[in-house]
């Protein structure tokens, strides 16, 4: 594997370790593992538990045993397109952004397996006034990495291929 292959796998591997190890501190050792459960911590951000049964902004909910795996099965092939783009991909700024979206989704996807549902803990807000629903490190990720392949797709131009000059055509 190219260093350049590798680098990827390793921001997707560090971005599913550090949102599986924030879900267990939240969920295991400070006990934030119920509906209800919560830690103030600044004024603007708690740590609450969601359990997420859909998507994202909770579309596609799955309220069902069929539904849950439905939702396995499309995440984790959205997971395995992105994950052959990324091993495509030869820009080091765009291969960074899909292996944030990777990471961010294998997360994702292992609780749903693993509970059926996302656990989502991060809450910011200004008084009752929340920009984002609750999330966590994986839809953090997911975002950011969606955001800079928007921005790179839209408004940075690569190296423009060079104007090739006509051939001639020689007489025999």
């Amino acid at each position: 594997m190219k260093n350049g292959q590798a680098w990827g796998w390793r921001i997707a591997g560090l971005v599913f370790l550090v949102d599986q190890l924030s879900k267990w501190l939240v969920t295991g050792p400070l006990g934030i593992d119920r509906i209800g459960a919560k830690l103030d911590l600044i004024s603007i951000f708690d740590l609450r538990f969601v359990p997420n049964v859909g998507v994202s902004l909770g579309l596609l909910p799955a309220d069902s045993a069929w539904m849950r795996w439905a939702l396995v099965l499309l995440t984790g092939a959205i997971a395995i397109g992105v994950a052959i783009w990324m091993r495509r991909e030869t820009n080091r700024q765009d291969k960074a952004a899909l292996a944030l979206v990777l990471g961010g989704a294998l997360g994702n996807i292992l609780d749903r397996i693993r509970f059926g549902y996302v656990v989502d803990f991060a809450d910011l807000h200004f008084g009752e006034w929340r920009p984002f629903l609750v999330f966590n490190v994986a839809d953090a990720a997911i975002t950011i990495g969606v955001v800079i392949l928007l921005i790179r797709a839209l408004f940075v131009r690569e190296g423009q291929p060079k104007a090739v000059a006509p051939v001639e055509k020689q007489n025999a």
